[in-house]
């Protein structure tokens, strides 16, 4: 199922969600220019490798350039990605579900949910992959953040889907609830199931971070509310009776 858009208009300019979509758009282009080679030392640079991580972990803490680089990858990992699919299918799923979310808690409290959420989901898919070397990047486990959020804040809310059927493709509005439900136990699930395989979560290696997608999403209904998600419930029900 494709999300389309949703049937959720907003009253302000969402001017954080659209930065960081072009944001991301730039670190994209600018990998386009690397040689394969140079894309590599990048991802392994800039994105998380759980390994570092944990080394970073066990040194007991002494305060480095090593380890301070190693924790700024927590933050630089949300900005990159690894193809036009992976940037393509995250920038959707910011551009519909992101404007709502900021619109709720405000632009900078919106801003800094997201990094949280982006960091905590990243920590998650870390946790089931201590020693994993491949490069963990992509801005899916922050936007997750932001899917969980929108589910509790905006349950009944439409969600216009694309299905497909074969050679057909069905247009549904599908609420949120069970649109965005359906997509977490499909994370959790394909999780669940790669516990029993050796640990591959890097985008770039061909993994799917599924952990931090489910992670995100719990974490951002966690973080959510207490940012303020719903200081404007009373407001908008408000309006919506007048």
């Amino acid at each position: 199922m494709v999300p389309i858009r949703d049937d959720n208009p907003v009253k302000i300019t969402p001017y954080v969600t659209y930065g960081l979509i072009a944001v991301n758009v730039l670190i994209f282009m600018y990998e386009l220019t690397l040689s394969p080679i140079e894309l590599m030392t990048f991802f392994r640079t800039w994105a998380v490798v759980p390994e570092q991580l944990t080394q970073t972990l066990q040194s007991g803490g002494d305060i480095t350039i090593f380890t301070v680089h190693e924790w700024f990858t927590l933050i630089s990992a949300q900005f990159m990605h690894a193809g036009f699919l992976h940037l393509g299918g995250n920038m959707l799923y910011l551009w519909i579900f992101g404007n709502n979310v900021e619109e709720e808690l405000g632009h900078a409290r919106f801003l800094l949910f997201y990094l949280i959420c982006g960091i905590l989901a990243t920590l998650t898919q870390w946790f089931f992959g201590l020693y994993s070397e491949a490069p963990s990047l992509g801005a899916s486990g922050a936007i997750a953040g932001v899917m969980g959020a929108y589910i509790f804040r905006f349950p009944d809310v439409r969600i216009l889907t694309i299905v497909p059927l074969g050679f057909l493709f069905l247009p549904l509005r599908i609420p949120a609830l069970f649109y965005l439900g359906i997509w977490f136990l499909q994370q959790a699930s394909y999780g669940l199931a790669s516990l029993s395989v050796p640990a591959n979560i890097g985008m770039a290696a061909g993994g799917i971070a599924y952990w931090a997608h489910a992670g995100g999403f719990v974490w951002g209904a966690v973080v959510g509310p207490l940012l303020g998600l719903f200081d404007n419930s009373t407001e908008r029900l408000s309006s919506k009776d007048g």
